[in-house]
């Protein structure tokens, strides 16, 4: 099993497709690092061996905010936007999109896939 970073890869794919699988890596950086590194990127996960893996394990670490250490960066921009009271940090507080998106009719995903729909305005009368 390739385990890099804490982060399980695939074995069966290319190893520059399951580098993409670090959060913090996409296919750029990684053809980057491998090409730094000196592998080629056609190799599949299963053909690494453990001296390679160190290798890139040790290059990610020396070169790259990945994984834990980005996600706690972004937290702290984002505990950092609220302190100040941006607009940005108002919007991340509410629960809300903070990039200019209309809210009326979208961001379902944001607001927890609410539905309200209008009904016909008759009230429901109990069967007794």
């Amino acid at each position: 099993m390739l385990r890099i970073l804490g982060v399980n890869l695939p074995e069966e794919k290319r190893i520059e497709i399951a580098l993409t699988y670090l959060k913090g890596i996409g296919l750029h950086r990684s053809q980057i690092i491998l090409e730094s590194v000196g592998i080629s990127p056609d190799k599949r996960g299963k053909e690494i061996t453990s001296e390679e893996v160190s290798k890139i394990q040790k290059f990610i670490e020396g070169n790259y905010k990945v994984e834990g250490e980005l996600n706690r960066i972004l937290m702290m921009n984002i505990k950092r936007l609220k302190e100040i009271g941006a607009y940005r940090g108002t919007r991340h507080a509410k629960g809300l999109p903070a990039r200019g998106q209309r809210t009326k009719t979208n961001s379902r995903t944001v607001r927890g896939n609410v539905r309200k729909t209008a009904g016909s305005g008759k009230r429901k009368v109990e069967k007794t």
